[in-house]
């Protein structure tokens, strides 16, 4: 898993649990099938633009809030 599947996992499951909402509650808000929110709750995959946004509704939060900070600072 990379680190940016892992930090987005991590925000979305920190958000998903602060709002009360299951993953399978998720998957039917946002017509997603609840074995593939399990694996993006679980940072397994790559998601669409389109998922992201799906997701952010559901959560009623904005897509960015999901999305893990970078520090372009720091030499790879």
């Amino acid at each position: 898993m990379s680190e940016l599947l892992e930090k987005f996992s991590e925000k979305l499951r920190t958000m998903r649990k602060k709002k009360k909402i299951s993953q399978d509650k998720l998957a039917n808000l946002t017509d997603i099938d609840r074995s593939y929110v399990g694996r993006i709750d679980r940072g397994e995959v790559n998601i669409t633009l389109d998922k992201l946004y799906a997701i952010a509704k559901a959560l009623e939060c904005q897509p960015a809030d999901l999305l893990p900070e970078i520090d372009y600072s720091q030499e790879e």
